[in-house]
């Protein structure tokens, strides 16, 4: 088993240790659980005319948390391709 250690800048770093983080990471349960029942709900009418606001915003917080960890993930992934010195 090999050690792996990722350098990331420090702009990152205070990013990943933000409370924005955090509230990131708190919306994707929301975004793999209860944003797709929603969308459920609104196609079958269920949300009594709350549809054009609910819809647009579960479709927000399924893009902008998958992009959020696609982009965590590209920048992990980018260290370990490095080829080391």
């Amino acid at each position: 088993m090999d050690k792996v250690a990722v350098q990331i800048h420090p702009s990152q770093r205070r990013f990943a240790q933000s409370p924005f983080f955090f509230v990131i990471a708190a919306l994707q349960g929301v975004a793999i659980t209860f944003a797709p029942l929603a969308l459920y709900w609104c196609g079958k009418g269920q949300m009594s005319g709350l549809e054009p606001i609910i819809a647009p915003v579960c479709f927000g917080v399924i893009f902008f948390v998958s992009l959020f960890y696609y982009m965590l993930g590209s920048a992990v992934v980018k260290e370990l391709r490095k080829k080391s010195d």
